[in-house]
């Protein structure tokens, strides 16, 4: 009798497996779009050839994994299509955060710094390869630094780190990345010109850092690369501590 009983529960945990597997898959692969209602219990366990049980506990399973939702009455409800929409969430909450505490700021530079001297790390260390991406961006900030223009520099310096972590290979890495740069880089557009020493010591740094990392000095990257973000970061903290930050905030928004 308990064989019999074993046997069901696997052959329902199979079932249940298959159905999961296929909504899954379909949700992923955008087949099914986030709002999208799926059809009742019943019509699936038509569609799948299942019981209505095995449905529910599908159902649960895809609900836990986070891609569907259900409420008493409702049809469930496909939520999250995929990776890039979940840190697409991800990065308006934490922008939100900023938003009510400009302190958040520092703890997003922090994502920012783990990221970044794990991949010039494994950059250095012969992981991935460096893309012509880091060579225009670095053009772009000697030019800039010249003709000491502060926004053409800064967006050379979004396109050099964004080159860094792409050389690496991991989509992962460089989709949470961009998405939590992006949240920086508002604060950075509007934080004022620099002094043109300032532009040249910058250009220097990233200068050095993408030597060692070409050369394979491994740590002696990432240690130029943790100093050049925490320097970025200390000058951010007073950027946002100041009035002139309210004031520009203000400005951006009329």
């Amino acid at each position: 009798m308990a064989n019999t009983s074993s046997s069901a529960e696997y052959h329902r945990r199979k079932l249940n497996t298959r159905v999961v597997s296929d909504i899954e898959r379909r949700v992923l692969s955008r087949q099914l779009q986030v709002g999208q209602r799926l059809p009742s219990e019943a019509e699936l366990a038509r569609v799948y050839d299942v019981s209505t049980r095995s449905v529910r506990e599908a159902l649960h399973i895809l609900e836990t994994k986070g891609l569907i939702r259900r409420r008493h009455g409702e049809l469930a409800e496909v939520v999250r299509d995929d990776l890039d929409l979940f840190i697409d969430t991800l990065a308006a909450s934490v922008g939100s955060l900023i938003t009510r505490d400009t302190s958040h700021l520092v703890q997003v530079m922090d994502v920012r710094r783990m990221i970044e001297l794990d991949v010039v790390g494994r950059l250095a260390a012969g992981e991935g390869r460096l893309s012509m991406g880091v060579s225009s961006a670095l053009d772009k900030m000697r030019s800039s630094a010249r003709e000491n223009n502060h926004l053409q520099f800064t967006e050379g310096d979004t396109l050099f780190h964004r080159a860094i972590v792409q050389s690496l290979g991991n989509d992962i890495y460089s989709l949470l990345y961009n998405k939590f740069n992006a949240l920086i880089a508002g604060v950075v557009r509007i934080s004022g010109p620099g002094p043109r020493q300032t532009l040249e010591k910058a250009q220097a740094e990233h200068e050095e850092i993408y030597s060692h990392i070409r050369d394979g000095n491994a740590q002696r990257a990432r240690a130029l690369m943790g100093s050049h973000i925490d320097n970025y970061t200390a000058h951010l903290q007073t950027y946002v501590g100041s009035n002139q930050y309210l004031k520009n905030s203000r400005n951006e928004c009329t």
